[in-house]
């Protein structure tokens, strides 16, 4: 399936804050609000708590970059991490692409 070419315009929406009502609540109540704060909690949380958030039920983390940053790319990426460091390197290196733009 072919991906449409990220336009030099939404690169701002990609990488800004979202709304707080449309922050990303861990399920211990902290709350992330942009693409940068998900690569730092992917990489300070628990194994655990990202296997609560992704697994092989659901992926919050896919799906609220999808639904709410709007970033297909990165959703898809997220959603075929086994890891939460995969899932931070897919983050990070999707933030340096985007700042390249």
């Amino acid at each position: 399936m072919a991906r449409k070419t990220v336009q030099k315009r939404e690169v701002p929406k990609f990488l800004c804050n979202v709304p707080e009502e449309y922050a990303f609540r861990f399920h211990d109540g902290r709350l992330l609000k942009n693409m940068r704060e998900l690569e730092e909690a992917l990489r300070a949380i628990s194994d655990e708590t990202f296997r609560f958030h992704a697994n092989a039920e659901k992926n919050d983390f896919g799906n609220w970059v999808r639904d709410v940053i709007g970033d297909q790319k990165l959703a898809a990426d997220l959603m075929n991490a086994p890891t939460r460091l995969q899932a931070a390197d897919s983050v990070t290196a999707r933030i340096a692409y985007l700042r390249g733009k």
